[in-house]
């Protein structure tokens, strides 16, 4: 699936592609509310009802990397357009009149007769905060040779940013190309390894990582191999997130520094004892790892919000919700000082209900207003 935002507030128009596979699923949770009760089966014993269904409770909404991180930018205010596939079935039409009431566009979308929507039925237990999820992929796939160049030319039109989480990685190359030859700045979520996410990531101008083995050599590392990219950020969930920023100066006089001591330093700094989100940067420097290489940038430490047991729900969704509020942030320009802990903030609303799109804020909302100032 792959999407394009424009704002609607005051600033540049924006465009954001979204992922390319978009599942609609179902979430299934102990003591969460909600409009629909499972049915019982007549052959079940009354014993592992007793301890199973009564306080069971099933949602069904949007899911998917690329849905919901649209869902949560539209809701702060921006327009996303999105491109992908559906099956003409009840989950087909489900994902598209969710997208549209909550603002996505979905002119862009590929209907077809035959085969089925993609389904994920989600497992979310109330007790111990898991989640297990059983994935049933659309079928047929959207392929290159189904999106045409006068829909591809329209989605792109106005479009200041493009995002993809590297699935479909075919379909999403092609746009990738075009976005990149019209100047259209590019971001990746780079959640897992999955096929043509090395591709994709050559295209990058902003990365957004969730599967860091090596923090934040990894950050440098990447930066180093991928000249384009502008910054990467790593999130750590409640550890809040890493982020590397490329500096434009290159100025010979930049004190050099281990990598490692200066986030050290930052995390000392940074306020983890406050329940609000924050940041914490460090100066432009030369950031240098043994066996790497220097490069010239600043670091960012963002804490996350504490959330209070009673008050987690649901962490389904959360990266999204993060992404999300990433892709309004660079949309808007806002500083990564600033960007961080917003972001963060977003992410904190999302969990406090069931699902990944049921928490997710629109700007107006109080708990936002602080980070906006």
């Amino acid at each position: 699936m792959m999407s394009f935002l424009t704002n609607q507030i005051p600033i540049n128009p924006s465009l954001i592609k979204p992922p390319l596979s978009f599942p609609f699923y179902t979430k299934h949770s102990s003591g969460a509310t909600s409009s629909l009760r499972p049915k019982m089966s007549s052959s079940s014993s009354p014993s592992s009802l007793a301890a199973a269904l009564p306080e069971n409770r099933i949602v069904v909404q949007g899911g998917g990397n690329a849905g919901n991180a649209l869902t949560c930018a539209a809701r702060l205010g921006l327009n996303p357009r999105l491109i992908s596939k559906v099956a003409d079935d009840a989950q087909g039409r489900g994902i598209l009149e969710e997208l549209k009431a909550d603002g996505v566009d979905t002119s862009f979308f590929i209907v077809t007769p035959e085969g089925n929507s993609p389904f994920t039925y989600i497992i979310v237990d109330n007790e111990t905060k898991t989640r297990t999820c059983i994935h049933t992929p659309g079928y047929p796939p959207l392929i290159p040779e189904e999106l045409s160049k006068d829909k591809l030319d329209s989605a792109l039109n106005g479009s200041r940013l493009a995002y993809f989480d590297v699935r479909l990685h075919e379909t999403a190359l092609v746009i990738a190309k075009e976005a990149t030859r019209r100047n259209i700045p590019i971001l990746i979520d780079a959640e897992k390894k999955r096929d043509g996410l090395d591709e994709l990531l050559s295209f990058a101008t902003y990365v957004v990582w969730t599967e860091a083995s090596s923090v934040p050599k990894g950050l440098l590392s990447m930066l180093l191999k991928l000249s384009n990219v502008t910054f990467v950020i790593v999130t750590l969930g409640e550890e809040g997130c890493i982020m590397l920023e490329r500096s434009v100066s290159e100025a010979q006089d930049l004190e050099v520094m281990d990598i490692d001591e200066v986030l050290e330093s930052l995390k000392q700094r940074a306020p983890y004892h406050s329940s609000t989100p924050s940041s914490i940067s460090s100066s432009v420097m030369k950031l240098r790892a043994d066996g790497l290489g220097t490069l010239s940038g600043r670091l960012h430490v963002g804490t996350a919000e504490k959330i209070p047991p009673s008050e987690l729900v649901d962490t389904t969704g959360a990266g999204d919700a993060f992404i999300g509020a990433v892709l309004f942030g660079v949309c808007t320009n806002m500083s990564p000082e600033k960007m961080l802990p917003f972001a963060a903030q977003v992410a904190a609303c999302s969990c406090r209900a069931l699902g990944a799109r049921t928490g997710l804020p629109h700007l107006s909302d109080p708990r936002l207003v602080p980070f906006l100032d």
